[in-house]
């Protein structure tokens, strides 16, 4: 950008470069973890002692929030 007399004006970096992949990064790892949870959740009690996981264990972590990690 340049004014009347010719020189140019240094502009300001965008604050907003980046963002919005780093926001739908974010939004995709959220649904990736409820995701996860929900499937968690489906198991049975056979499967969660194969993979060293109890049955409360399970239960408690496919309850909370997608949006905690």
């Amino acid at each position: 950008m340049t004014t009347r007399s010719g020189s140019w004006i240094a502009m300001p970096p965008q604050p907003l470069d980046g963002v919005l992949p780093q926001l739908l990064a974010v939004i995709a790892a959220a649904l990736e973890r409820r995701r996860q949870r929900e499937r968690l959740a489906a198991l049975d009690p056979r499967l969660l002692r194969d993979i060293g996981v109890s049955v409360e264990e399970a239960w408690r972590e496919s309850r909370r929030p997608f949006w905690q990690r």
